[in-house]
């Protein structure tokens, strides 16, 4: 039998690891000093560099996508009215806003009215675009074709905010438009994509109209379970006809939900 001494120090390490486990936050990993350990330090500054590396990157189709994907889905590349990084990191509004060659191209390559219309937008990670959007804009566009919706053109913009939902909504009409947008890094990860979902979006709506997906990395919400929840949620908003703070995500209620006509 171990000491009781040893027995407790067994329990607490075990405790700690536990804990470890369940979050990539950095609590309980020890200390020398006053400071963190050399290799704790260095994780902090891997991860530091990975996370600006993730903002301040331009999103480049050929590069960050794999020629049969682009090929796949045709995709194509439009910007905001965002002229530069710099501008983008201090502008909002323009990275709101699709630039004036984006609007034409769009409205000449994207058939208008679709039930489910996707963007994909460099948000403040390129990183997150590239590593979840090929898994998931696969999925999404299979779990649409299973319930007969029209599968919008997607297509991929560059300095891209939040609010350009509204401008794809006035161009293409479609019931929902789902952009998906790389969030903010953080030190727990640089990949982590979001897919903001809105119905009918329109000049003035606010977050206030839009349901949200976070957090779609490999160690949150997996790509194919992301897709999932989306299109159930996309099935929610076109049932009640609106999306917003109105409108829940309610999975077990969705999944009893059949295919939307």
């Amino acid at each position: 039998m171990k000491p009781p001494a040893q027995a407790d120090s067994d329990r607490a390490a075990d405790l700690i690891r536990a804990v470890r486990q369940r979050t990539p936050a950095r609590i309980l990993i020890g200390r020398a000093g006053p400071a963190y350990r050399t290799h704790t330090q260095l994780a902090l500054r891997r991860d530091h560099a990975a996370a600006l590396d993730a903002v301040q990157a331009d999103l480049d189709l050929a590069r960050d996508f794999a020629p049969d994907l682009v090929k796949r889905w045709g995709l194509f590349l439009v910007t905001t009215r965002v002229e530069s990084k710099t501008d983008y990191l201090l502008r909002p509004d323009l990275g709101r806003r699709l630039s004036p060659p984006a609007r034409q191209l769009i409205q000449e390559r994207c058939p208008r009215r679709a039930d489910v219309q996707v963007a994909i937008g460099d948000g403040l990670s390129v990183a997150a675009v590239k590593a979840q959007v090929p898994a998931l804009v696969d999925e999404l566009a299979r779990e649409a074709g299973e319930r007969g919706w029209r599968f919008g053109q997607p297509f991929v913009i560059r300095h891209c905010r939040v609010g350009v939902l509204n401008d794809i909504g006035e161009l293409l009409e479609p019931e929902v438009v789902v952009l998906l947008i790389g969030e903010r890094p953080g030190l727990a990860t640089a990949q982590s994509l979001s897919a903001y979902m809105a119905y009918q979006p329109r000049a003035g709506h606010t977050d206030a109209e839009r349901n949200l997906i976070s957090n779609i990395h490999h160690r949150g919400v997996t790509p194919a379970a992301a897709a999932v929840r989306v299109l159930r949620l996309v099935e929610r908003l076109r049932r009640l006809r609106c999306s917003g703070v109105e409108v829940k995500e309610q999975l077990d209620e969705a999944a009893r939900l059949g295919p939307t006509s």
